[in-house]
């Protein structure tokens, strides 16, 4: 799918830079947004067709952003992959495919090529 929207949610600037230049570098076009609150004001404008999202931000984390997407109409429908650093208990990862992500990857266990494989999956490209 060339020119797909891909929204990456991250308050880390290094680690949303290199998952940006990725992604561009596949052919997406990639917004970045810094916390929840941002990403829900950036997915209200232009639908993303995936969006990556991190669990632990600033303002609104990536699960009360998750409730929200997934609540709302408009963005129940867009899917989301969590993308934290908090590790994978099976508890969280439950939780997080409950409330509608598609997956649940943990940063440090998970290569850009991986990612790249995952996101090319998801749009069907």
């Amino acid at each position: 799918m060339p020119n797909a929207r891909i929204l990456i949610v991250d308050d880390d600037p290094l680690i949303a830079r290199m998952y940006e230049t990725r992604m561009k570098a596949e052919g997406y076009d990639v917004e970045v947004a810094t916390n929840g609150e941002e990403a829900l004001a950036t997915v209200r404008k232009e639908t993303p067709d995936l969006i990556l999202l991190d669990v632990m931000m600033p303002k609104l984390n990536g699960v009360e952003t998750l409730k929200i997407l997934k609540g709302e109409e408009k963005t129940k429908k867009i899917p989301v992959i969590i993308l934290t650093n908090l590790g994978d208990r099976p508890e969280d990862v439950a939780n997080a495919k409950k409330l509608g992500a598609l997956d649940y990857l943990v940063k440090t266990q998970v290569s850009l090529k991986e990612l790249s494989e995952k996101v090319k999956s998801v749009l069907g490209a």
